[in-house]
């Protein structure tokens, strides 16, 4: 198990260095330019230009990839002036090489001044809740429909959860969510009291922050239908298999009930393609969830993506990317543990 873990974090550091390199190798041969889009259209070249020297936008491809990646890593090696005075960490020096562990360094926004790690870590609680409420929605209502689907198969409730996950599957979130805002959050607003657009704190009437819990409706529902439709449809053709083998018709002929033998020894089983497929989209929708975000002007981590796309903010834009990808790298290293343990026939790192 060891041996693995430590396999499957070598693999993801190098993902992490290879999205940290190709990232910023597109964003800097994009022909923006971030320094003048700080200040306008409308300014000197030589404020421009000293601007373009301060944000390091002045040094050649190559070593902007290197200061990136010697920022981002938690390791540091070479003269003292590698150590800088935004890096928290440790570091000892020995002549002339300094040797460090750092926190990583996300940078500071162009347009806020604001450090990257603090516009992150406020965006991605709103995304963590926004996403556990989605997923939730899936496994409560998606697992629900499996079992119902595949204990009466070939029947109306059967045919009717087929069609509506298919339906429901094949429609993009964006698409799920523009039409939900506009018939819940515009038209019949005076029946349900949404809010077509919101975030999870606005501010009342007395300017204080208030936590508005209506404005998750929407956006779980549209982030959640995909998921939902993902999950009856595995959970359906897996129940489907599992009933067949061996085992469960022994469990039949012992005398026990339908509802014992279901629960003790059909779901158990069946869940392993459910667990794999809910990890991949609880991953994803930790990542952003970027469109239904800013549909509904949920101020998530997609959300604040989004804007720093079209602000072209790059350490924001690097900074969401690098910490999203992480979250991909560790979830999926926690499923693998947990498949492992739901099906006791698979051995990790063998």
């Amino acid at each position: 198990m060891l041996r693995y873990l430590l396999e499957r974090l070598t693999y993801g550091l190098l993902v992490l260095v290879l999205v940290t390199v190709i990232v910023t190798t597109i964003i800097n041969l994009s022909p923006v330019d971030p320094a003048r889009l700080t200040f306008g259209q409308r300014l000197d070249e030589a404020t421009v230009a000293l601007k373009r020297q301060r944000l390091g936008l002045d040094e050649p491809l190559h070593m902007q990839v290197l200061y990136t990646l010697r920022d981002f890593s938690p390791f540091v090696a070479g003269s003292p002036k590698t150590w800088r005075a935004e890096y928290t960490g440790h570091n000892a020096q020995f002549g002339d090489l300094l040797i460090g562990i750092k926190w990583p360094y996300l940078r500071e926004s162009y347009h806020s001044g604001r450090p990257v790690r603090e516009l992150l870590f406020e965006a991605f609680p709103n995304t963590l809740i926004l996403s556990l409420c989605a997923i939730g929605l899936a496994i409560v209502l998606g697992i629900c429909l499996g079992i119902l689907a595949a204990i009466y198969k070939d029947s109306w409730l059967d045919r009717l959860v087929i069609l509506m996950s298919s339906l429901g599957y094949s429609v993009p979130s964006y698409v799920t969510a523009i039409v939900l805002g506009v018939l819940f959050g515009y038209y019949f607003r005076s029946v349900t009291g949404l809010n077509i657009q919101g975030s999870l704190m606005e501010l009342d009437d007395f300017g204080e922050e208030v936590m508005v819990w209506k404005n998750l409706v929407l956006p779980a529902i549209a982030l959640g239908i995909r998921p939902v439709s993902i999950v009856a449809q595995l959970m359906r053709s897996s129940m489907l298999d599992v009933i067949n083998e061996k085992f469960v018709l022994a469990a039949r002929a012992k005398g026990l009930s339908s509802i014992q033998v279901i629960k003790d020894h059909v779901l158990k089983n069946a869940l392993n393609p459910v667990v794999t497929a809910l990890s991949g989209w609880f991953a994803a929708l930790l990542a952003g969830a970027f469109f239904v975000e800013f549909i509904f002007n949920f101020k998530g981590l997609g959300f604040v993506t989004v804007n720093a796309l079209l602000n072209y903010d790059i350490p924001v834009v690097l900074g969401a990317l690098l910490f999203t990808s992480s979250l991909f790298i560790m979830i999926n290293i926690l499923v693998d543990v947990t498949y492992a343990f739901l099906d006791p026939r698979i051995k990790l790192g063998e």
